[in-house]
């Protein structure tokens, strides 16, 4: 099944900066790590890409029905360095689940494809999902701080930012 960008950025653009009560929230303000790759996940969720639960998983489980506080997750669901060799590791042995084409710069970027951050110390911090654009410049739309439509430049420290071009097989 190919990759839904509309429905990823649907997604995104509706749950940006109120967050989809049928998921756990990892607030930045108890200790939890932030939000942005549980987001970026359910994004690429409602973008067609399919939970993968051995070898390299991927995957969300609803464990109540009534409450998002009994779910449980994959590390790569929810930790953007975990998400990132996911992807990476997906796309170097073309297994199942979701890979990326890396781009080199960020004016190669569709609707739906998704930027990882990383800090000084080579860790993946932060992902975000590429939602619009102004003049040609990807806007982005992220969690952890929620955001919507904003410069994909952030005003903090960034080493390296890498582009994927997000596919599914």
């Amino acid at each position: 099944m190919p990759y839904n960008r509309n429905k990823a950025v649907q997604y995104a653009l509706k749950y940006a900066l109120s967050p989809n009560p049928e998921f756990r929230y990892f607030s930045s303000t108890l200790n939890a790590g932030g939000d942005c790759t549980n987001f970026i996940s359910q994004c690429l969720l409602a973008g067609g890409a399919e939970m993968v639960y051995n070898n390299n998983p991927w995957w969300y489980n609803h464990n109540n029905l009534s409450s998002a506080m009994d779910d449980t997750w994959s590390l790569s669901w929810s930790i953007a360095h975990s998400l990132y060799w996911n992807i990476m590791k997906n796309t170097m042995e073309n297994t199942k689940g979701i890979k990326a084409h890396i781009l080199s710069a960020a004016s190669m970027l569709d609707l739906g494809d998704i930027i990882f951050y990383e800090n000084d110390e080579n860790r993946i911090f932060h992902s975000t999902i590429v939602t619009d654009y102004n003049n040609g410049s990807p806007l982005v739309s992220q969690h952890t701080y929620d955001l919507r439509n904003v410069s994909y430049i952030k005003p903090y420290r960034v080493k390296a930012m890498h582009f994927m071009h997000i596919y599914l097989n």
